[in-house]
């Protein structure tokens, strides 16, 4: 697990870090952004928002796959229904799930990147199926109690400020792991970090 303050001036250069060696070895084709989240609530549109910057980026929208949008949102009512549509159409998906978290006080503020499965909507009492290979979480307010009401007051420049480092993190690691070397440009359809 790897975890840093949106703050934190390195903290878009951590993440791509994590994310590289995550990611590292994986055929671009299959890498899907899957951006969980509500358009309708502050706190719960994290997901969205970074959606929203990926697909404005150049190659990225085009090369991976991304679900989750300011227009198009992935949350609970359609993320079954997404899911099943992504392992159907992508072949071996690679998935990155991007949603945001609630938790303590000291720890709001935090970007984890973490492998695994996300547990969606478990920071509002939500029984959702896990979903991901690797999961990036934004700690946008504090739980337990009225977490639905705190989520609707959660501080839209947080939200925000969290969502353009995670997606610049995303886009550098993108650059760094699709750079054709001299040694092998002949398969730049698998991610590689450079040296």
């Amino acid at each position: 697990m790897d975890t840093v303050n949106y703050k934190d001036k390195t903290a878009k250069l951590l993440i791509k870090k994590s994310l590289c060696r995550y990611i590292y070895g994986k055929d671009i084709h299959s890498l899907v952004f899957l951006c969980i989240g509500s358009d309708r609530s502050t706190g719960d549109s994290l997901g969205p928002l970074v959606g929203h910057q990926l697909n404005r980026l150049p190659r990225i929208g085009k090369e991976c796959s991304i679900y989750g949008t300011l227009d198009e949102p992935v949350h609970a009512q359609n993320l079954k229904q997404k899911t099943k549509m992504i392992l159907s159409t992508v072949k071996d998906p690679y998935i990155v799930a991007i949603d945001a978290s609630l938790g303590s006080l000291d720890k709001i503020g935090r970007i984890i990147v973490e492998r695994g499965p996300l547990k969606p909507g478990a920071g509002v009492s939500k029984k959702l199926d896990p979903v991901g290979d690797v999961r990036i979480t934004g700690v946008v307010n504090i739980s337990g109690f009225m977490e639905f009401s705190v989520l609707q007051n959660t501080r839209l420049s947080v939200v925000m400020n969290m969502a353009a480092i995670i997606s610049s993190a995303i886009w550098l690691a993108f650059l760094s792991m699709t750079h054709e070397s001299s040694q092998d440009t002949l398969s730049g359809s698998r991610l590689s970090p450079l040296p």
